[in-house]
């Protein structure tokens, strides 16, 4: 799956976690850059990379480039990890089910 290729970088996850909760209207990509203090050419190579990944989408306005994530793609991975990496049960064990027991070594 590309969106996990796309996440697979710190700096593309850090650049992603800015834009899940900017919402629709998004972040210009000079504040993007200045938030995370990248380089213009670092930033725009890991914008390109998460924009093939399908991750975010872009538009002008004026003179500024907005990146905001796409929230279609980040459902369909968390719905694939959920199925694939989970077997389609909560990932998380229940904290009211009695843990299991542990065998105790007898050189302990």
């Amino acid at each position: 799956m590309a969106a996990l290729t796309g996440l697979a970088h710190d700096t593309r996850l850090a650049l992603f976690r800015l834009l899940v909760p900017a919402g629709d209207k998004g972040i210009a990509a000079g504040d993007l850059g200045a938030r995370l203090k990248l380089p213009p050419a670092t930033l725009s190579f890991h914008l390109k990379e998460l924009r093939h990944a399908g991750l975010v989408s872009q538009r002008r306005q004026g003179r500024a480039i907005y990146y905001a994530a796409d929230y279609a793609v980040m459902d369909a991975l968390i719905a694939y990890l959920t199925e694939n990496c989970c077997q389609g049960s909560a990932c998380a064990p229940d904290p009211t089910s009695p843990r299991p027991h542990k065998a105790r070594s007898r050189h302990a």
